[in-house]
């Protein structure tokens, strides 16, 4: 589903600060080398992701979900000069190309990447954070917030891309992973410890802001 006429589409981007030339890089690579590459965040969302992180500038930040690396290069771009991005990703295919593009930037020593399942992963990482990024199974969004809620600081933000899902989350006959969406949607609505806005953009972005 288009939310947006092409024309306005095309007006927004021509309007918008322009990404860096690693990531068009990395854009052009995922396009003509990898499985769906519209899994890719992309220059729109990819500076909306930099623009909340250069806002709060976190000292950690957790990515659930890396596929080939655009959206952590995104993130990175506002963390603390010492500070560090933990990105979990289970494809190993995927993960290889994201750490080529992670080694080639200046955010090489920041960024730590983990392979494997994040429901396992994230228990294992010790640390609080202020920005996290929820991109992968969708199945297991209402799982990941659970187990990153407690590791997010006060005032920290956690956002979560797809929650539209090419805007099945409104029909009457929903598939699984499109029902997982709509609940973790309505479970963040009902959630006392986090003030939320969801976003039109793209495929529709969850921004919660932990409160207590």
């Amino acid at each position: 589903m288009e939310f947006l006429d092409k024309k306005i589409e095309e007006y927004i981007e021509l309007n918008t600060s322009i990404e860096s030339d690693i990531l068009k890089d990395l854009n052009r690579e995922t396009w003509s080398k990898v499985l769906m590459p519209r899994m890719l965040s992309g220059h729109i969302q990819g500076r909306v992701l930099s623009l909340f992180s250069s806002i709060i500038k976190p000292k950690n930040i957790i990515e659930i979900g890396t596929y080939t690396g655009y959206s952590a290069l995104c993130l990175a771009e506002g963390l603390e000069s010492n500070g560090e991005l933990h990105t979990i990703e289970i494809n190993e295919e995927h993960a290889v190309i994201a750490d080529k593009y992670f080694k080639k930037s200046k955010y090489s020593n920041n960024i730590i990447q983990h392979i494997g399942s994040g429901i396992e992963i994230i228990p294992k990482i010790n640390k609080k954070f202020q920005l996290a990024f929820i991109d992968a199974d969708k199945e297991n969004y209402s799982n990941y917030f659970d187990l990153i809620i407690d590791k997010i600081d006060k005032n920290g933000i956690i956002i979560a891309d797809n929650v539209l899902w090419n805007g099945k989350v409104i029909k009457e006959n929903k598939d699984f992973e499109t029902k997982q969406l709509d609940l973790y949607n309505k479970k963040i609505m009902k959630d006392k410890r986090v003030e939320n806005v969801l976003l039109s953009i793209r495929d529709g972005l969850m921004i919660c802001r932990k409160v207590t």
